[in-house]
């Protein structure tokens, strides 16, 4: 054999060879890979398996411990949602509830689906001891607001998240804010006279409208300055703020974003121009504020004699280490950081002011059309604390306890919504009447019937009557030296008829010490800005009822007396009203 056959044959060997070898790697990595996805699908199987489990077991948990609580049996598989969205009245909800808690006891539970279960406390001591512990809310508040505003570090479910930034905001709130509102009340109150007199609000008027648009003026100008008062756009910004957090809810109900309607898109298309205006406002003050000269002056501490701002133009929003750092995050310099959770902060706290002011404004107007004896009583009690002053200041505002009682009582027939809702996201809940909540149940309290409830109010629980938080001082020489801090005392003693004459000596405290007093919520996610409310409500109606007394509407064909369903106060509708100016 020739070197030359030899050096062929031994290539063609290694050839084959070699071929031989790719075929059995290749077979390898095939078995390998096979091997490899079979492994992947086990162990997603697996963990599949037991996330789905995990859930089936929490389920039977959840329906374990629901079951044990006392309630009517469901009708359906889908529980009773199906028969609140068939009648859809919150009026309807309240009557069932009142029917549920007369046969089953102060706590209820009610199935809204397989996965849903709402528990309705009614009892005080309960709810007061609920409303200490359950400190989250329901998750689909959140992402209602972070589909209507944007993110926000302040309106999150977890109470964790929030709780430095509320104690933070509380603390400006009664602080520095509180202190300005008694100004801010005036200057509205000063902006509505000019426009009864310019013809402006001639004639009729709706009480929600007016009462809306008095709360957003107080707000936004307590925020943003005098800016805010002499916006061009206000009013649209108004309705517009209004109209997206109405909507808010209805689209947040969907798990997945309606990206296929119409109507989803044009309700994005007004949360954008919404944040838009809010951008304006933020510049449009900022720059008032600048021109003012202030803006590196302003110290929040410098006050007058009188408890005011030294500088009544000084925009807190703007002032460093103010509330300005919790609706902005991070350091604030001269240009401020719109960002996205800026302006969900923003809108989020003008929202939450407006509506609840709005509401208790409200709530005060219809009161005094319907009983036009003690509204007489106010302005008796406004004129002789203000001895026919100009304007009344914040001493004299202090001193008038019966327009206090007025709005607390107010306050208390017209809560902010028909239920108090709070939920525990993590733990189960434990009450001490031996009753284990289980963890993601939907907590209520029925805020209605508890503030109409005869066994916490007395007999006229049902009435409106301020003399229910008003009683005798101890030492009637100092009444006119008395300077309440906004506590007011409930009082069932004082509680007579409408005739009490305001020669005696009457005297407040805390309304919040009775647990049946709701409409500013209860416990760690109470209302922050109470004081702040009221003090500048208080304020409006003091300046408003010295200089017009407020009538129903000759031609309005709208009833606004309440009426009573199966032992359920129905809320008076918003009538029309008419501002009459006195003889002076």
């Amino acid at each position: 054999m020739s070197s030359c056959q030899a050096s062929y044959t031994l290539l063609g060997f290694l050839l084959q060879k070699n071929d031989s070898l790719c075929a059995l790697n290749a077979q390898f990595l095939r078995d390998y890979a096979d091997r490899l996805v079979n492994a992947l699908l086990w162990v997603s199987l697996i963990t599949v398996t037991t996330l789905l489990l995990r859930r089936v077991f929490r389920l039977l948990r959840f329906w374990s411990k629901g079951r044990r609580i006392p309630g009517p049996p469901c009708p359906s598989f889908y529980g009773h949602s199906r028969f609140f969205s068939r009648t859809g009245s919150t009026g309807n909800l309240n009557e069932f509830l009142s029917r549920s808690h007369k046969e089953y006891g102060p706590i209820v539970r009610l199935w809204l689906g397989p996965t849903q279960l709402l528990v309705s406390v009614k009892d005080p001591e309960l709810i007061k001891e609920m409303l200490l512990k359950a400190e989250d809310k329901l998750p689909l508040t959140g992402k209602a607001f972070r589909l209507a505003f944007g993110p926000s570090n302040l309106f999150v479910s977890s109470f964790e998240k929030v709780q430095k930034r509320r104690e933070s905001l509380s603390t400006e709130l009664n602080g520095s804010l509180l202190e300005r509102v008694h100004d801010v009340s005036l200057k509205v109150a000063n902006g509505i006279a000019e426009r009864i007199d310019s013809a402006k609000f001639k004639g009729a008027l709706d009480c929600g409208s007016v009462s809306q648009h008095m709360a957003f003026s107080i707000i936004g100008s307590a925020f943003f300055g005098d800016a805010f008062l002499v916006w061009s756009n206000a009013k649209v910004y108004e309705e517009l703020l209004m109209m997206v957090a109405k909507d808010a809810c209805f689209w947040a109900s969907y798990k997945i974003p309606p990206l296929w309607k119409r109507s989803f898109w044009r309700y994005q298309q007004l949360c954008a121009q919404l944040k838009s205006l809010t951008r304006d406002i933020v510049q449009e003050s900022r720059q008032h504020h600048k021109l003012s000269g202030s803006f590196n002056q302003y110290h929040r501490n410098e006050t007058t004699t009188s408890g005011c701002m030294a500088d009544s133009n000084a925009e807190v929003l703007f002032a460093k280490d103010t509330v300005a750092s919790i609706l902005f995050p991070g350091e604030l310099n001269d240009c401020i950081d719109l960002s996205e959770e800026s302006c969900g902060n923003i809108m989020g706290m003008m929202f939450h002011g407006c509506f609840t002011a709005a509401g208790l404004i409200g709530s005060i107007l219809t009161r005094l059309v319907m009983h036009p004896e003690i509204q007489e009583k106010i302005y008796s009690e406004i004129c002789s604390v203000c001895k026919k002053s100009s304007m009344p200041d914040v001493i004299e505002v202090q001193k008038m306890h019966y327009l206090f009682a007025t709005v607390y009582e107010s306050a208390r027939l017209l809560p902010a919504g028909p239920l108090l809702q709070r939920c525990s996201l993590k733990h189960d809940l434990n009450l001490c009447a031996n009753i284990i909540i289980p963890a993601g149940a939907i907590l209520a309290v029925p805020t209605l019937l508890v503030q109409t409830d005869g066994s916490s109010w007395g007999i006229d629980a049902s009435q409106f009557n301020p003399t229910r938080f008003l009683s005798k001082a101890t030492n009637c020489s100092d009444h006119n030296d008395v300077k309440p801090n906004f506590r007011l005392t409930t009082s069932i003693e004082g509680s007579g008829a409408y005739g009490s004459p305001l020669t005696k000596c009457l005297g407040f405290e805390d309304p919040n010490a009775n647990a049946a007093f709701l409409p500013f919520g209860s416990g760690v996610r109470a209302c922050i800005g109470q004081k702040f409310a009221v003090t500048g409500i208080t304020a409006l109606l003091a300046s408003l009822l010295q200089l017009y007394e407020v009538r129903l509407d000759p031609v309005s064909k709208k009833d606004p007396n309440p009426t009573m369903s199966d032992s359920v106060l129905q809320l008076p509708p918003s009538p029309s009203i008419v501002l009459v100016k006195r003889d002076c």
